[in-house]
């Protein structure tokens, strides 16, 4: 069998991971081991993240939503029970802008909300 060297493939390979490897501080962006690791790890984490992000935006909606709903004498729990039972479906995205933007329909559906739990 035939000698192959690893040359080319090897410095493509190594090029590939220090490119990917720009921005990371001190030796993990220059040498190829430690930027190969950081690289392992970033990706790991920015897989983790793109599913921490959607629940940390549900939450920041939330958030608003509650405000909104105290400004209004009621809290998040029972508002969100009252349009349940009251049969409108809105999402918590529309409801975090309305609350943001747009008070006085977000106030009309807190009284919609208060009267579905009398």
């Amino acid at each position: 069998m035939p000698r192959v060297k690893t040359g080319v493939v090897r410095r493509r390979r190594h090029k590939k991971v220090l490119k990917a490897a720009r921005g990371f501080f001190s030796g993990r962006r220059k040498h190829f081991r430690k930027a190969k690791e950081q690289l392992e790890r970033s990706l790991v984490y920015a897989f983790r993240d793109r599913r921490q992000k959607k629940r940390d935006i549900r939450k920041l909606w939330i958030i608003r939503i509650n405000a909104a709903c105290r400004l209004n004498d009621i809290n998040y729990s029972r508002f969100m029970n009252g349009l349940k039972l009251s049969g409108l479906d809105f999402d918590r995205k529309i409801l975090a802008d309305m609350a943001m933007n747009d008070s006085a329909a977000f106030a009309s559906l807190v009284v919609t909300a208060k009267g579905a739990l009398k």
